[in-house]
Protein backbone atom coordinates (compact mmCIF):
# COMPACT_ATOMS: atom_id res chain seq x y z
CA UNK A 1 0.00 0.00 0.00
CA UNK A 2 1.62 3.51 -1.26
CA UNK A 3 2.02 6.14 1.35
CA UNK A 4 0.52 10.15 1.16
CA UNK A 5 3.75 11.97 1.28
CA UNK A 6 3.50 15.86 1.96
CA UNK A 7 3.64 18.40 -0.71
CA UNK A 8 7.30 18.94 -1.69
CA UNK A 9 8.34 15.66 -0.35
CA UNK A 10 10.35 13.46 -2.09
CA UNK A 11 13.33 14.53 -4.43
CA UNK A 12 12.31 17.95 -5.64
CA UNK A 13 11.13 18.98 -1.94
CA UNK A 14 14.52 17.38 -0.83
CA UNK A 15 16.36 19.82 -3.51
CA UNK A 16 14.32 22.99 -2.55
CA UNK A 17 14.80 22.23 1.32
CA UNK A 18 18.60 21.75 0.76
CA UNK A 19 19.24 24.87 1.91
CA UNK A 20 17.24 25.04 4.84
CA UNK A 21 18.92 21.69 5.72
CA UNK A 22 22.22 22.59 5.58
CA UNK A 23 21.55 26.16 6.97
CA UNK A 24 20.12 24.11 10.36
CA UNK A 25 23.09 22.00 10.14
CA UNK A 26 24.85 24.87 10.38
CA UNK A 27 22.94 26.80 13.60
CA UNK A 28 22.32 23.48 15.60
CA UNK A 29 26.43 22.97 15.26
CA UNK A 30 26.38 26.65 16.61
CA UNK A 31 24.49 25.81 19.78
CA UNK A 32 26.07 22.53 20.61
CA UNK A 33 28.99 24.08 21.60
CA UNK A 34 27.26 26.59 24.00
CA UNK A 35 24.09 24.77 25.50
CA UNK A 36 26.25 22.44 27.54
CA UNK A 37 27.22 25.71 29.74
CA UNK A 38 23.37 26.73 30.60
CA UNK A 39 22.21 26.60 33.94
CA UNK A 40 23.99 25.96 37.18
CA UNK A 41 25.07 22.41 36.14
CA UNK A 42 26.56 23.28 33.53
CA UNK A 43 30.18 23.22 32.40
CA UNK A 44 33.03 24.89 30.73
CA UNK A 45 34.40 24.79 27.43
CA UNK A 46 38.15 24.86 26.66
CA UNK A 47 39.15 27.26 23.73
CA UNK A 48 42.79 26.17 22.26
CA UNK A 49 44.07 28.69 19.75
CA UNK A 50 46.97 27.94 17.05
CA UNK A 51 49.72 29.10 19.01
CA UNK A 52 48.58 26.92 22.58
CA UNK A 53 46.49 29.71 23.66
CA UNK A 54 43.71 28.62 26.08
CA UNK A 55 40.43 30.09 27.18
CA UNK A 56 38.31 27.65 29.76
CA UNK A 57 34.95 29.84 29.99
CA UNK A 58 31.50 29.03 30.30
CA UNK A 59 30.80 32.57 28.74
CA UNK A 60 28.39 32.31 25.51
CA UNK A 61 29.71 35.26 23.34
CA UNK A 62 33.52 34.39 24.39
CA UNK A 63 33.24 30.92 22.84
CA UNK A 64 31.24 32.17 19.79
CA UNK A 65 33.01 35.21 19.10
CA UNK A 66 36.16 32.78 19.39
CA UNK A 67 34.78 29.95 17.62
CA UNK A 68 36.39 29.35 14.19
CA UNK A 69 33.15 30.22 11.90
CA UNK A 70 32.57 30.23 8.32
CA UNK A 71 29.22 29.53 7.86
CA UNK A 72 27.18 32.34 6.80
CA UNK A 73 24.08 30.94 8.78
CA UNK A 74 26.06 30.13 11.57
CA UNK A 75 27.74 33.79 11.64
CA UNK A 76 23.97 35.06 11.97
CA UNK A 77 23.82 32.99 15.68
CA UNK A 78 26.95 34.63 16.48
CA UNK A 79 25.40 37.79 15.70
CA UNK A 80 22.37 37.22 18.09
CA UNK A 81 25.20 36.83 21.08
CA UNK A 82 26.86 39.79 20.07
CA UNK A 83 23.83 41.59 20.00
CA UNK A 84 22.55 40.09 23.25
CA UNK A 85 26.05 41.58 24.83
CA UNK A 86 26.25 44.95 23.52
CA UNK A 87 22.32 45.86 24.73
CA UNK A 88 22.50 43.76 27.98
CA UNK A 89 25.50 42.40 28.61
CA UNK A 90 24.20 38.69 29.92
CA UNK A 91 22.40 35.77 28.71
CA UNK A 92 24.22 34.94 25.48
CA UNK A 93 23.70 31.68 25.58
CA UNK A 94 20.22 32.19 26.38
CA UNK A 95 19.90 33.80 23.35
CA UNK A 96 21.74 31.76 21.42
CA UNK A 97 19.58 28.50 22.69
CA UNK A 98 16.41 30.12 22.23
CA UNK A 99 17.30 31.23 18.16
CA UNK A 100 18.62 27.56 17.79
CA UNK A 101 15.05 26.53 18.83
CA UNK A 102 13.20 29.05 17.14
CA UNK A 103 15.31 27.72 13.47
CA UNK A 104 14.79 24.11 14.41
CA UNK A 105 10.99 24.29 15.07
CA UNK A 106 10.44 27.00 12.00
CA UNK A 107 12.45 24.68 10.06
CA UNK A 108 10.46 21.27 11.05
CA UNK A 109 7.36 23.14 10.39
CA UNK A 110 8.85 24.55 6.70
CA UNK A 111 9.31 21.05 5.28
CA UNK A 112 5.94 19.91 6.68
CA UNK A 113 4.46 22.15 3.93
CA UNK A 114 3.83 25.21 5.98
CA UNK A 115 4.79 27.96 3.55
CA UNK A 116 7.91 30.23 4.91
CA UNK A 117 6.34 33.46 4.84
CA UNK A 118 3.82 32.20 7.04
CA UNK A 119 6.14 30.20 9.17
CA UNK A 120 7.95 33.93 9.79
CA UNK A 121 4.86 35.86 10.15
CA UNK A 122 3.74 33.21 12.89
CA UNK A 123 7.17 33.46 14.79
CA UNK A 124 6.93 37.34 14.78
CA UNK A 125 3.31 37.30 16.02
CA UNK A 126 4.63 34.58 19.35
CA UNK A 127 7.70 36.51 19.55
CA UNK A 128 5.54 39.74 20.13
CA UNK A 129 2.75 37.81 22.74
CA UNK A 130 5.39 36.29 24.44
CA UNK A 131 7.32 39.56 25.09
CA UNK A 132 4.52 41.27 26.36
CA UNK A 133 3.31 38.39 28.34
CA UNK A 134 7.10 38.12 30.33
CA UNK A 135 6.54 42.37 30.38
CA UNK A 136 3.33 41.83 32.26
CA UNK A 137 4.74 39.03 34.74
CA UNK A 138 8.16 41.28 35.84
CA UNK A 139 8.49 42.38 39.04
CA UNK A 140 10.39 45.89 39.54
CA UNK A 141 13.02 46.40 41.86
CA UNK A 142 12.48 48.62 45.16
CA UNK A 143 15.44 50.13 45.05
CA UNK A 144 19.43 49.31 45.85
CA UNK A 145 18.58 47.89 48.78
CA UNK A 146 16.27 45.58 47.82
CA UNK A 147 18.04 41.97 48.29
CA UNK A 148 16.44 39.90 44.82
CA UNK A 149 19.88 42.24 43.90
CA UNK A 150 22.81 40.14 45.53
CA UNK A 151 20.41 36.90 43.86
CA UNK A 152 20.35 38.71 40.93
CA UNK A 153 24.49 39.25 40.80
CA UNK A 154 24.57 35.38 42.39
CA UNK A 155 23.15 33.83 39.56
CA UNK A 156 24.51 35.94 36.53
CA UNK A 157 27.69 35.61 38.89
CA UNK A 158 27.32 31.92 38.47
CA UNK A 159 27.08 31.45 42.35
CA UNK A 160 30.43 33.17 43.39
CA UNK A 161 29.63 34.93 46.50
CA UNK A 162 32.40 37.13 46.63
CA UNK A 163 31.97 39.10 42.86
CA UNK A 164 28.02 39.52 44.17
CA UNK A 165 28.91 40.95 46.83
CA UNK A 166 31.48 43.24 45.16
CA UNK A 167 29.02 44.15 42.24
CA UNK A 168 25.94 45.11 44.70
CA UNK A 169 28.46 47.09 47.26
CA UNK A 170 29.84 49.02 43.96
CA UNK A 171 26.32 49.20 42.79
CA UNK A 172 25.29 51.02 45.79
CA UNK A 173 28.48 53.35 45.98
CA UNK A 174 27.36 54.65 42.51
CA UNK A 175 23.65 55.44 43.15
CA UNK A 176 20.20 54.31 41.27
CA UNK A 177 20.53 57.57 39.44
CA UNK A 178 23.64 56.71 37.58
CA UNK A 179 23.14 52.89 36.73
CA UNK A 180 19.63 53.81 34.85
CA UNK A 181 21.70 56.20 32.62
CA UNK A 182 21.68 54.92 29.19
CA UNK A 183 25.15 55.67 28.31
CA UNK A 184 26.39 53.96 31.44
CA UNK A 185 27.58 50.14 31.31
CA UNK A 186 28.07 49.32 34.63
CA UNK A 187 29.99 46.21 33.28
CA UNK A 188 33.21 48.97 32.24
CA UNK A 189 33.90 49.52 35.75
CA UNK A 190 34.98 46.01 36.58
CA UNK A 191 38.72 45.01 35.35
CA UNK A 192 41.47 41.99 36.42
CA UNK A 193 44.77 43.35 37.66
CA UNK A 194 46.63 40.09 38.06
CA UNK A 195 47.47 39.03 41.72
CA UNK A 196 44.89 41.79 43.07
CA UNK A 197 42.81 41.16 45.78
CA UNK A 198 38.84 41.77 45.33
CA UNK A 199 38.04 45.15 46.09
CA UNK A 200 35.64 48.05 45.20
CA UNK A 201 38.00 51.70 44.66
CA UNK A 202 35.70 54.78 45.08
CA UNK A 203 37.10 56.32 42.09
CA UNK A 204 39.02 55.26 39.54
CA UNK A 205 41.51 52.62 38.64
CA UNK A 206 43.89 53.44 35.67
CA UNK A 207 45.59 50.15 34.80
CA UNK A 208 48.91 52.17 32.91
CA UNK A 209 51.90 52.71 34.27
CA UNK A 210 53.45 56.09 33.92
CA UNK A 211 55.27 57.27 30.97
CA UNK A 212 57.66 58.66 33.10
CA UNK A 213 57.51 55.58 35.82
CA UNK A 214 61.17 56.17 36.72
CA UNK A 215 59.77 58.94 38.87
CA UNK A 216 58.21 58.46 42.25
CA UNK A 217 54.50 59.71 42.81
CA UNK A 218 53.55 59.99 46.50
CA UNK A 219 50.07 60.27 46.75
CA UNK A 220 48.62 64.29 46.04
CA UNK A 221 45.51 66.42 45.33
CA UNK A 222 46.28 67.60 41.90
CA UNK A 223 44.12 69.20 39.10
CA UNK A 224 44.20 67.05 36.06
CA UNK A 225 44.65 67.73 32.38
CA UNK A 226 43.01 65.64 30.15
CA UNK A 227 44.34 65.67 26.06
CA UNK A 228 42.37 63.85 23.31
CA UNK A 229 45.69 64.28 20.83
CA UNK A 230 49.42 63.60 21.07
CA UNK A 231 50.90 65.68 24.44
CA UNK A 232 53.17 67.46 21.78
CA UNK A 233 53.95 70.48 20.29
CA UNK A 234 52.11 71.04 16.67
CA UNK A 235 53.99 69.37 13.93
CA UNK A 236 55.26 71.14 10.77
CA UNK A 237 54.98 69.10 7.79
CA UNK A 238 58.71 67.17 6.91
CA UNK A 239 58.90 69.38 3.52
CA UNK A 240 58.22 72.70 5.05
CA UNK A 241 61.69 71.74 7.99
CA UNK A 242 63.92 71.86 4.74
CA UNK A 243 63.21 75.69 4.41
CA UNK A 244 64.40 78.20 6.55
CA UNK A 245 60.57 79.40 7.15
CA UNK A 246 59.41 76.24 8.53
CA UNK A 247 62.21 75.72 10.47
CA UNK A 248 61.65 78.50 11.96
CA UNK A 249 58.35 77.69 12.59
CA UNK A 250 59.25 74.40 14.01
CA UNK A 251 61.11 76.24 16.97
CA UNK A 252 58.43 78.65 17.30
CA UNK A 253 55.72 75.66 18.02
CA UNK A 254 57.94 74.17 20.44
CA UNK A 255 58.76 77.32 22.64
CA UNK A 256 55.16 77.64 22.93
CA UNK A 257 55.08 74.27 23.44
CA UNK A 258 57.36 74.38 26.79
CA UNK A 259 55.55 77.89 27.85
CA UNK A 260 52.49 75.91 28.07
CA UNK A 261 54.61 72.99 30.52
CA UNK A 262 55.19 76.01 32.31
CA UNK A 263 51.62 77.00 32.69
CA UNK A 264 51.01 73.44 33.72
CA UNK A 265 53.15 73.33 36.61
CA UNK A 266 51.90 77.09 38.10
CA UNK A 267 48.51 75.63 37.53
CA UNK A 268 49.16 72.62 39.81
CA UNK A 269 48.54 70.29 37.06
CA UNK A 270 49.57 66.86 38.91
CA UNK A 271 48.53 64.40 35.95
CA UNK A 272 47.95 64.91 32.39
CA UNK A 273 46.38 61.51 30.75
CA UNK A 274 46.52 61.75 26.82
CA UNK A 275 45.02 59.91 24.22
CA UNK A 276 47.96 59.41 21.91
CA UNK A 277 51.45 59.60 22.30
CA UNK A 278 53.66 61.72 24.30
CA UNK A 279 56.73 64.13 23.13
CA UNK A 280 60.06 63.39 25.37
CA UNK A 281 60.31 66.62 26.06
CA UNK A 282 57.09 66.94 27.52
CA UNK A 283 57.93 63.89 29.98
CA UNK A 284 61.10 64.99 31.05
CA UNK A 285 59.51 68.76 32.04
CA UNK A 286 56.75 67.08 34.10
CA UNK A 287 59.25 64.36 35.23
CA UNK A 288 61.30 67.14 36.93
CA UNK A 289 58.68 68.43 38.21
CA UNK A 290 56.69 65.11 39.97
CA UNK A 291 53.85 65.15 37.20
CA UNK A 292 52.40 62.11 36.32
CA UNK A 293 51.88 61.56 32.47
CA UNK A 294 50.00 58.71 30.74
CA UNK A 295 50.05 58.31 27.72
CA UNK A 296 47.48 56.21 25.08
CA UNK A 297 44.49 56.04 27.54
CA UNK A 298 41.94 54.61 25.18
CA UNK A 299 38.91 57.45 24.91
CA UNK A 300 36.46 55.43 26.45
CA UNK A 301 38.40 55.34 29.54
CA UNK A 302 39.68 59.51 29.16
CA UNK A 303 35.70 59.82 29.03
CA UNK A 304 35.40 58.37 32.66
CA UNK A 305 38.23 59.95 33.87
CA UNK A 306 36.84 63.22 32.53
CA UNK A 307 33.69 62.87 34.14
CA UNK A 308 34.85 61.90 37.64
CA UNK A 309 37.32 64.77 37.82
CA UNK A 310 35.46 67.50 35.97
CA UNK A 311 37.74 68.14 33.71
CA UNK A 312 36.98 69.14 29.92
CA UNK A 313 39.56 66.97 27.18
CA UNK A 314 41.12 69.14 25.01
CA UNK A 315 43.41 69.45 21.79
CA UNK A 316 46.56 69.95 21.56
CA UNK A 317 46.00 73.40 20.10
CA UNK A 318 44.46 74.37 23.28
CA UNK A 319 47.61 74.28 25.54
CA UNK A 320 48.14 77.91 23.73
CA UNK A 321 45.61 79.68 25.50
CA UNK A 322 46.03 81.98 27.93
CA UNK A 323 46.12 80.70 31.35
CA UNK A 324 42.80 82.65 32.55
CA UNK A 325 41.20 80.17 29.62
CA UNK A 326 42.47 77.01 31.68
CA UNK A 327 39.99 77.09 34.48
CA UNK A 328 37.07 75.48 32.38
CA UNK A 329 39.48 72.54 31.29
CA UNK A 330 41.12 71.78 34.42
CA UNK A 331 39.69 68.89 36.51
CA UNK A 332 40.37 67.79 39.85
CA UNK A 333 41.12 65.24 42.16
CA UNK A 334 42.12 65.06 46.07
CA UNK A 335 43.87 61.55 45.42
CA UNK A 336 46.01 60.70 42.72
CA UNK A 337 48.70 58.05 43.45
CA UNK A 338 50.75 55.18 41.32
CA UNK A 339 50.35 51.91 43.11
CA UNK A 340 53.40 49.99 42.04
CA UNK A 341 52.53 46.77 42.71
CA UNK A 342 49.78 46.27 40.89
CA UNK A 343 51.07 48.89 38.31
CA UNK A 344 47.71 51.07 38.05
CA UNK A 345 46.80 55.03 39.09
CA UNK A 346 44.33 54.73 41.43
CA UNK A 347 42.58 58.01 41.50
CA UNK A 348 39.67 59.62 44.12
CA UNK A 349 37.87 62.56 45.36
CA UNK A 350 37.50 63.64 41.98
CA UNK A 351 35.05 67.34 41.98
CA UNK A 352 33.05 65.63 38.69
CA UNK A 353 30.50 63.06 38.65
CA UNK A 354 30.95 59.87 41.38
CA UNK A 355 32.94 56.69 39.86
CA UNK A 356 33.89 53.55 41.33
CA UNK A 357 36.03 50.55 39.95
CA UNK A 358 35.53 46.82 40.83
CA UNK A 359 39.03 44.86 40.94
CA UNK A 360 38.50 41.64 39.74
CA UNK A 361 41.85 39.53 41.37
CA UNK A 362 42.49 35.68 40.73
CA UNK A 363 46.19 32.94 41.06
CA UNK A 364 46.48 33.06 37.05
CA UNK A 365 45.74 35.29 33.85
CA UNK A 366 43.20 32.15 32.78
CA UNK A 367 41.13 32.32 36.05
CA UNK A 368 41.43 36.02 35.97
CA UNK A 369 40.28 36.25 32.58
CA UNK A 370 37.04 34.03 33.39
CA UNK A 371 36.57 35.70 36.66
CA UNK A 372 36.17 39.13 35.06
CA UNK A 373 33.83 37.76 32.55
CA UNK A 374 31.82 36.53 35.13
CA UNK A 375 31.82 39.80 37.11
CA UNK A 376 31.19 41.69 34.37
CA UNK A 377 28.09 39.93 33.55
CA UNK A 378 26.69 39.98 37.11
CA UNK A 379 27.09 43.78 36.84
CA UNK A 380 25.09 44.22 33.64
CA UNK A 381 22.63 42.07 35.03
CA UNK A 382 22.35 44.07 37.89
CA UNK A 383 21.95 46.97 36.06
CA UNK A 384 19.25 45.57 33.73
CA UNK A 385 17.11 43.94 36.25
CA UNK A 386 17.08 47.91 38.21
CA UNK A 387 16.09 49.08 34.64
CA UNK A 388 13.44 46.69 33.83
CA UNK A 389 12.58 44.45 37.09
CA UNK A 390 13.03 40.78 37.26
CA UNK A 391 11.16 37.75 36.46
CA UNK A 392 11.87 33.96 38.01
CA UNK A 393 14.90 32.16 36.55
CA UNK A 394 15.75 29.18 35.84
CA UNK A 395 13.64 28.67 32.88
CA UNK A 396 10.21 29.20 34.59
CA UNK A 397 9.06 32.74 33.00
CA UNK A 398 9.53 30.70 29.74
CA UNK A 399 7.32 28.28 30.71
CA UNK A 400 4.44 29.87 31.92
CA UNK A 401 4.98 32.08 28.97
CA UNK A 402 5.00 29.04 26.57
CA UNK A 403 1.53 27.51 27.84
CA UNK A 404 -0.37 31.07 27.14
CA UNK A 405 0.78 31.04 23.76
CA UNK A 406 -0.37 27.36 23.36
CA UNK A 407 -4.08 29.11 24.76
CA UNK A 408 -3.25 32.43 21.79
CA UNK A 409 -2.16 29.65 19.47
CA UNK A 410 -5.88 28.30 19.81
CA UNK A 411 -7.33 31.87 18.67
CA UNK A 412 -5.43 32.15 15.66
CA UNK A 413 -6.76 31.36 12.29
CA UNK A 414 -4.80 30.22 9.32
CA UNK A 415 -1.41 28.62 8.81
CA UNK A 416 0.25 31.51 10.88
CA UNK A 417 -0.12 29.47 13.96
CA UNK A 418 2.23 27.13 12.70
CA UNK A 419 4.73 29.75 13.50
CA UNK A 420 3.25 30.26 17.35
CA UNK A 421 3.40 27.30 17.50
CA UNK A 422 7.30 27.13 17.41
CA UNK A 423 7.48 30.37 19.38
CA UNK A 424 5.78 28.02 21.96
CA UNK A 425 7.89 25.44 21.66
CA UNK A 426 11.27 27.23 21.66
CA UNK A 427 10.04 28.99 25.13
CA UNK A 428 10.51 25.56 26.47
CA UNK A 429 14.19 25.00 25.41
CA UNK A 430 15.91 26.87 28.41
CA UNK A 431 14.59 24.83 30.64
CA UNK A 432 14.43 21.43 28.76
CA UNK A 433 18.54 22.24 28.41
CA UNK A 434 18.97 23.12 32.06
CA UNK A 435 17.41 20.07 33.37
CA UNK A 436 19.41 18.02 30.49
CA UNK A 437 23.09 19.44 31.81
CA UNK A 438 21.36 18.39 35.27
CA UNK A 439 21.56 14.95 34.00
CA UNK A 440 17.64 14.30 34.07
CA UNK A 441 14.93 13.62 31.22
CA UNK A 442 13.74 17.17 29.96
CA UNK A 443 10.43 15.78 28.38
CA UNK A 444 9.07 14.63 31.72
CA UNK A 445 10.79 17.64 34.05
CA UNK A 446 9.49 20.34 31.60
CA UNK A 447 6.01 18.64 31.73
CA UNK A 448 6.05 18.54 35.69
CA UNK A 449 6.68 22.18 35.44
CA UNK A 450 4.37 22.86 33.66
CA UNK A 451 1.49 20.86 35.45
CA UNK A 452 3.01 22.37 39.02
CA UNK A 453 2.20 25.70 37.21
CA UNK A 454 -1.12 25.27 36.69
CA UNK A 455 -2.38 23.71 39.47
CA UNK A 456 -0.58 26.62 41.81
CA UNK A 457 -0.96 29.48 39.14
CA UNK A 458 2.25 30.53 39.87
CA UNK A 459 4.76 31.47 37.00
CA UNK A 460 7.41 30.93 39.68
CA UNK A 461 7.69 26.79 39.65
CA UNK A 462 10.54 25.07 38.02
CA UNK A 463 13.24 22.34 38.71
CA UNK A 464 15.50 21.63 41.34
CA UNK A 465 18.68 20.88 39.54
CA UNK A 466 20.06 18.87 42.78
CA UNK A 467 16.73 16.90 43.51
CA UNK A 468 14.98 17.12 40.12
CA UNK A 469 11.92 18.44 42.20
CA UNK A 470 9.46 21.18 41.46
CA UNK A 471 10.93 24.36 42.88
CA UNK A 472 9.40 27.90 43.52
CA UNK A 473 12.52 29.41 42.38
CA UNK A 474 11.91 32.99 43.57
CA UNK A 475 11.86 31.79 46.93
CA UNK A 476 14.99 29.97 45.99
CA UNK A 477 16.52 32.93 44.93
CA UNK A 478 16.82 31.71 41.17
CA UNK A 479 15.80 35.17 39.64
CA UNK A 480 16.78 36.89 36.40
CA UNK A 481 16.55 40.09 34.45
CA UNK A 482 13.52 40.75 32.79
CA UNK A 483 15.46 42.89 29.67
CA UNK A 484 17.41 39.91 29.27
CA UNK A 485 15.06 37.23 28.79
CA UNK A 486 12.76 39.83 26.93
CA UNK A 487 15.74 40.69 24.43
CA UNK A 488 17.08 37.59 23.53
CA UNK A 489 13.46 36.24 23.01
CA UNK A 490 13.10 39.34 20.16
CA UNK A 491 16.71 38.78 19.19
CA UNK A 492 16.12 34.72 18.78
CA UNK A 493 13.11 35.57 16.57
CA UNK A 494 14.87 38.14 14.13
CA UNK A 495 17.90 35.17 13.46
CA UNK A 496 15.16 32.68 12.87
CA UNK A 497 12.99 34.88 10.56
CA UNK A 498 15.99 35.72 8.80
CA UNK A 499 17.53 31.85 8.37
CA UNK A 500 14.19 30.26 7.70
CA UNK A 501 14.12 33.37 4.73
CA UNK A 502 17.23 32.51 3.15
CA UNK A 503 16.08 30.19 -0.11
CA UNK A 504 19.25 30.37 -2.14
CA UNK A 505 23.42 31.24 -0.70
CA UNK A 506 25.09 32.31 -3.70
CA UNK A 507 29.08 33.14 -3.86
CA UNK A 508 29.98 36.97 -4.04
CA UNK A 509 32.51 37.79 -7.34
CA UNK A 510 35.28 38.68 -6.00
CA UNK A 511 36.87 42.36 -6.91
CA UNK A 512 39.74 42.67 -8.57
CA UNK A 513 42.66 44.84 -6.61
CA UNK A 514 43.45 47.88 -8.72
Amino acid sequence: MSQTRPPGAGQEGDEAYATLRNNLNAVQAICSAVEGTLGPKGLDTMLVGSHGEVIITNDGVTILEKMDVSHPAAQLLVQVARSQQERVGDGTTTATVLAGALVAEGARQVTRGVPVAKVVRGIQDGVAQAARSLTTRARPIEGLEDPVLYRIAYVAGREQADLAELIVGAARQLGAAKLREETFRFADVVQSLGQARGEVWPGLIVSKRPANAQAEFPERAAHVLIVQDEFAPEAVEEEALTTEAGYRRHLQLREHFVAALERLSELGVGLVASERSVDPEAEQFCTDRGIMVLQRVPRSLLRRLAEYAGARPVRRSALYRPASDWAGYLGYAGHIAYDERLGCVRIAEGRGRPQVSIVVGASTNEIAGERLRIARDAASALQAALRSGWLPGGGAAEIAAAHELDRYRETVRGMEGFGVEAVAHALRKPLSQIVVNAGYNPLEKVEEAKAAQLQAGSDALGIDCDTGAVLDMTEAGVVDPADVKLHALQAAGEVAAAVLRIHTVIRMRQLREE
